[in-house]
């Protein structure tokens, strides 16, 4: 294999091995489909940057294109965001598009498999559906409706339409084999009664396309080359497939090409909550002031904060496209943006914690403007001129009357120079009653040539712009602080991370507006928030010079170690959780909560594509039920999104008898 071909991630090597067996170029054709429920976070943007990112290789048009098949859920507001965001990150689609765009279309053909037997009017309930559906383990069996007549199953699928039933009274399913070995192969729901107006449009329908039926037809009528998903999808493939292959007898002169399904991993972040749910309560306690809070995971609140879009599209190609799920140390993104900031970000001088600095052998009625460098790194950057007067403010902690021959910083008989203009010794200190140091008095000289080992920042005190800096820190204390069975993740909480400091930055600032990046000298990373006004500045920090967190891995990572020790066992997680289905509605209280502490500890090594087959495990084996919603819920908080199965799961377990299920369903809705 050549070097250039090693090179390749996998999906590349497949579409690279398509081109190589004739498929023209041209041809290809990829699109990035969210959901509008919702605001995009950190993990979607691998999604977005994989198949834009092939599209810019490929030279390849990418679709964006909302699955909006959902009205009780989608808003216009989630729309425009997910557009502005797209936008930001630097990418551009091809077409806008939206599932509801092809409703007529998806209808006509429904109608057709209706025609052909293919697709068939039920009119049982959830309930006795799921009983039939059958098991991993054991075969489903056939409705009473599964035979209906064409004309039958034509005439209620057109009444259905026409608004004449009501929610839940009918829905539209495909015919394909009760007995399949994979259960979403067992005559999957294609339409359900929903009286609810759609963002786009209106009021025209009341039955809404499920997502396994709209998502692949959707693709095949863009002509889609590759559609590219993430792993929980994998199972969905067989369907995907049968879909298609029969809407193509139908359309296969004007759609002549069949999409090809594959999968990848998520991005999962460490020191990051990566669910909704739980995204959601961190909104509603208030412990984040909304969904752009700069220490929030979502793309606008990455934004706010200063991250850049090329740190971002750095980062996720810096992550690469993996085929099984990991966790991505936060601080890789960290290091992304240190980049690109130290590149372009001009340097300037703020003191967040002032201390006094008196000058004595200045002029007190002279100031000076002196020149500073914007950027050494950036030759285009210029000079700059900053102020220099007889009364300065320097960082608290540059400071100290006493210190060993390691402190760098000023002490008392020390030099240091100061940033841009002279050096200084301290020679006194003034202090109040308390003993506490209020000033320094320093001495000045004008032979800047001398080697002198310290170099600090500063601001004069009668030119400094007073401004609020909201300093941020992981939101986070633990690196997986959602993984404790024991614990809830709100227990690590880092309550330090937010200080706001009244700080003093020099004037040239002052014209400083909304979104501009600046590095404060020996301090950080920092952009102007939202919130600031030209009498009022307000600073976000978006990140430190350096890593303040890389000695506090090894701990935790060998506290991890053990963890997972603890959890190894010759047979795979999700057997071992099974196991506990048999019994679990049977255990008295005390034996259901250690088991349930158990599975969850297991749930973090299973498998969406694993747990998924659970889902249609028949009524009476309520057991079985409940240590799968215990499961997915684990899975959810871990950062896995909601697709149509998983909701009509919860929703079916919500109506159910079992008030043990019903409780454990009531959390995940």
């Amino acid at each position: 294999m050549s070097e250039d071909k090693k090179s390749l991630n996998f999906l590349e090597q497949i579409i690279e091995e398509d081109l190589t067996n004739g498929l023209d170029q041209s041809k290809l054709r990829f699109r990035f489909p969210p959901e509008p429920n919702g605001y995009l976070h950190i993990g979607h943007t691998k999604a977005i940057g994989i198949s834009f990112g092939l599209g810019e290789k490929y030279n390849a048009p990418v679709n964006l294109r909302f699955d909006d098949t959902n009205p009780a859920k989608e808003e216009q507001e989630y729309v425009d965001a997910i557009k502005e965001d797209i936008s930001w990150l630097g990418y551009k689609w091809a077409n806008e598009v939206y599932s509801s765009d092809y409703f007529q279309i998806l209808f006509d053909w429904a109608v057709q498999l209706i025609k052909d037997g293919k697709a068939y009017v039920d009119s049982q309930s959830s309930v006795d559906m799921a009983e039939q559906k059958g098991t991993p383990t054991q075969p489903g069996v056939d409705g009473p409706f599964r035979n209906r007549t064409v004309a039958e199953n034509l005439d209620l699928f057109m009444r259905m339409k026409n608004g004449e039933f009501n929610e839940g009274e009918h829905i539209l399913r495909a015919k394909i084999d009760m007995q399949h070995p994979n259960m979403l192969m067992r005559d999957p729901l294609m339409y359900r009664i929903l009286k609810k107006a759609h963002h786009r449009t209106g009021d025209d329908w009341c039955i809404y396309p499920m997502y396994d039926w709209t998502h692949g037809e959707s693709d095949y009528i863009e002509q889609i080359s590759h559609s590219l998903c993430s792993l929980e999808f994998k199972p969905h493939r067989e369907l995907y497939d049968w879909f298609k292959e029969q809407v193509y007898d139908y359309s296969k002169s004007e759609y002549p090409m069949q999409p090809k399904q594959r999968e990848f991993a998520r991005l999962n972040l460490s020191y990051t909550i990566m669910s909704k749910r739980k995204l959601l309560r961190l909104v509603e306690e208030g412990i984040v002031n909304g969904w752009d809070d700069p220490r929030m995971p979502t793309i606008s609140g990455l934004r706010r904060r200063g991250f850049t879009p090329t740190a971002i599209r750095k980062f996720v190609e810096t992550v690469g496209v993996a085929k099984r799920d990991n966790i991505i140390d936060v601080a890789l993104l960290e290091f992304c943006i240190r980049e690109d900031l130290n590149k372009k970000a001009p340097r300037v001088m703020a003191v967040l914690d002032p201390l006094k600095v008196v000058i004595t052998n200045y002029p007190e009625d002279k100031e000076e403007w002196l020149e500073a460098e914007n950027n050494q790194e950036d030759d285009a950057a210029g000079f700059r001129k900053v102020p220099f007067s007889r009364e300065i403010y320097i960082e608290k902690e540059d400071f100290k009357e006493e210190a060993s021959s390691k402190f760098f910083r000023l002490k008392l008989g020390g030099e240091v120079r100061l940033k841009n203009a002279y050096i200084i010794k301290a020679d006194s200190v003034v202090k109040d009653a308390n003993g506490n140091i209020t000033e320094v008095h320093c001495t000045y000289s004008e032979d800047t040539e001398r080697r002198i080992k310290g170099t600090l920042h500063w601001v004069s005190i009668k030119h400094a712009v007073k401004a609020e800096v909201r300093e941020y820190d992981r939101l986070f204390l633990d690196e997986a602080p959602d993984s404790h069975e024991d614990k809830d993740f709100m227990e690590f909480i880092n309550p330090n991370s937010l200080k706001i400091i009244d700080a003093f930055v020099e004037p040239s600032l002052k014209e400083a507006k909304v979104g501009e990046q600046f590095q404060f000298q020996r301090l950080g990373y920092f952009n102007v928030d939202n919130d600031s006004k030209a009498d009022a500045l307000v600073f976000n920090k978006t990140v430190g010079l350096r890593d303040s967190w890389a000695k506090q891995k090894p701990a935790t990572n060998a506290q991890n170690n053990q963890q997972k020790q603890t959890q190894q066992n010759n047979r795979p997680a999700i057997e071992q959780i099974k196991s506990y289905g048999k019994k679990y509605d049977r255990m008295k209280p005390e034996q259901q909560d250690k088991a349930k502490a158990e599975i969850q500890a297991l749930a973090k090594d299973v498998a969406y594509q694993d747990l998924e087959p659970l889902f249609g495990t028949a009524v009476k084996k309520v057991g079985t039920r409940v240590i799968t919603m215990i499961t997915l819920g684990v899975l959810l908080d871990n950062g896995l999104d909601k697709n149509e199965a998983i909701t009509d799961f919860i929703n079916k377990a919500l109506e159910d008898k079992s008030e043990l299920l019903v409780n454990e369903a009531k959390a995940l809705n």
